[in-house]
């Protein structure tokens, strides 16, 4: 077989991909209720790539797409990118303000949507001026409608052969954690740059399956559930809730998966809560067995990224045979930048630069990265890519990082968010929280304020889940996270945690100050960002009284 990735397009990856593997499953839903082969995922794009250009669709247009995980976006997105369009996703959080943000910027005619995004997508507005609802609606074009559409002289080969390197694939826009989100313009070339350097690290074999879940707004859903799988001709299972993913797993088997940490430390604390605590004193067959409870016995590679993981959770799933390779990356480099290669996982890092990309260190720390891969800039942002990326093409990150003598990179954290307290002492925050984390279940998220103060102090939300579990063991009648927060024993519990988290801290890290919150933080909520990212600015506007409470006793 040809190198799948001695392609000039995605489109093109794409046709081998319909050419070679047909009759192979390409797109599907959990139990099977959606099966599209890959014949039938080629024949769907072409009518619909005609339908968008009847809509007056073509090169360099833009098509935003609101949808839930399911096999229309990839139909839509792809489709789009044989017109050489640029498709691009919406969070499903977003307010019409924020939807507004985006058609403004990306100047899009046509959306596609669902139902249940239809009021949002059409008091957006904006200068949209068809809407396609897969589902149908009231003033809208259903995906049927779209899809027998024709337009005379439409020459399908000629439009997606004529897609190169330097056009754009896609705009991802960022989570607009420091402000409003800025559209990452990548091209179809720096995509392939970038899937050819994790191909020689973590390679995809021909049929991968995988599951998409994240928001295929994010550039780790695109590069995991869409683009790799249309140049490896894979099967992605779409799982519309992403808290159903865990369950959809064992009917699934991927052989490549992966998640952000939230996701893995649930994992780790389902399996505890089952008795399942040292999976390195279990013998061989039952870790096996574990494995195939899961659903993750075929996974010949697991990684973990956008944000820090602890090193237990790290250590727990390698003692269980699923070692996950942590990486690092970032929308502005097409996805993965810096991979641990699964031979040889040094936990602590995120492992070395991927083949073709150069990183370097500036004066103070930060990470600076330069390649292929890059974006080709924000659109419409020129002062913010001349920002980002200087006059000799190095990249920017914003990552404090150090870099070992055998070139493994440590992220440090974030620039803009270390910790420098009253007496001068640098820390990073999000290495005290996933310590804190670390220390027991119940913790599901943990904020540690201290810039400009004399002392450590955190806010701490219980996690949803393990706190219904262990109402359920306790007998306790009501488990959500609000009423454990009262709990006397939940709290006895998470003092000693604490406790235990200051243990491993310097003591300029420690936590001498913490509450409980009686909230829930959800995805795209006022605390995280849809990929769970914490939101530190408006979580401190938020909070200012409890953290002001929290200083003002001692």
């Amino acid at each position: 077989m040809t190198d799948p990735l001695a392609v000039s397009s995605l489109c093109e990856a794409f046709q081998n991909s319909v050419a070679r593997s047909g009759s192979q499953v390409a797109l599907r839903a959990p139990g099977g209720e959606q099966e599209l082969t890959w014949q039938e995922y080629g024949e769907r794009v072409r009518r619909l790539a005609e339908g968008l250009a009847s809509l007056g669709v073509g090169p360099e247009d833009t098509v935003g797409i609101m949808l839930a995980n399911r096999p229309e976006f990839a139909l839509v997105d792809t489709a789009a990118l044989h017109l050489g369009a640029v498709p691009f996703s919406i969070y499903n959080t977003s307010s019409p303000e924020q939807i507004a943000y985006l058609f403004g910027n990306a100047g899009n005619k046509v959306v596609v949507t669902e139902q249940m995004f239809l009021p949002q997508v059409l008091t957006a507005g904006t200068g949209v001026e068809t809407v396609v609802s897969i589902d149908g609606g009231e003033g809208v074009i259903t995906l049927a409608e779209l899809e027998s559409r024709t337009l005379d002289g439409f020459d399908f080969e000629a439009s997606w052969r004529a897609v190169g390197p330097d056009d754009v694939l896609t705009l991802i826009y960022t989570s607009g954690t420091t402000g409003p989100p800025k559209g990452v313009e990548l091209t179809h070339g720096s995509m392939l740059a970038q899937l050819r350097g994790v191909q020689a690290v973590i390679p995809a074999h021909d049929g991968e399956r995988s599951t998409s879940y994240l928001p295929s707004a994010h550039v780790a859903d695109r590069w995991a559930g869409h683009y790799s799988p249309m140049v490896f001709s894979g099967t992605t299972t779409y799982v519309a809730d992403p808290k159903a993913v865990v369950a959809a797993l064992p009917e699934v088997r991927p052989t490549a998966w992966g998640g952000v940490p939230r996701v893995w430390e649930k994992i780790k604390a389902a399996l505890e809560a089952k008795g399942v605590t040292d999976p390195a004193a279990l013998p061989e067959d039952h870790r096996t067995a574990v494995r195939q409870l899961l659903g993750l016995d075929d996974v010949r590679y697991s990684v973990s990224g956008a944000a820090p993981i602890a090193p237990e959770v790290l250590e727990f799933f390698g003692a269980l045979g699923v070692p996950i390779c942590e990486l690092w990356g970032m929308s502005e480099i097409s996805c993965c930048g810096i991979i641990n290669p699964p031979e040889d996982i040094r936990i602590g890092t995120v492992g070395k630069p991927i083949p073709g990309l150069e990183v370097r260190l500036a004066d103070d720390g930060e990470l600076l990265v330069r390649g292929p891969q890059l974006m080709r800039g924000y659109r419409n942002q020129p002062d913010k890519t001349a920002e980002t990326i200087d006059a000799d093409g190095w990249l920017h990150t914003g990552d404090v990082a150090t870099i070992d003598e055998d070139g493994y990179v440590t992220i440090v954290d974030r620039k803009k968010e270390l910790i420098i307290n009253a007496g001068g002492k640098n820390m990073s925050p999000a290495n005290i929280e996933q310590v804190v984390k670390a220390s027991h279940p119940l913790i599901g998220q943990a904020v540690v304020v201290g810039d400009r103060r004399p002392f450590n102090v955190a806010l701490l939300v219980l996690d949803p889940d393990v706190c219904a579990a262990y109402a359920e063991q306790a007998g306790l009648p009501d488990g959500s996270a609000a009423a454990l927060a009262q709990d006397p024993k939940v709290q006895e519990q998470v003092a000693t945690a604490v406790e235990e988290a200051n243990a491993r801290l310097s003591r300029i890290e420690q936590v001498k100050r913490y509450r409980i919150l009686a909230t829930d933080w959800l995805p795209g909520g006022d605390e995280l960002t849809p990929t769970m990212k914490l939101k530190r600015r408006p979580i401190a506007e938020k909070y200012a009284d409890v953290i002001e409470e929290l200083y003002a006793e001692g």
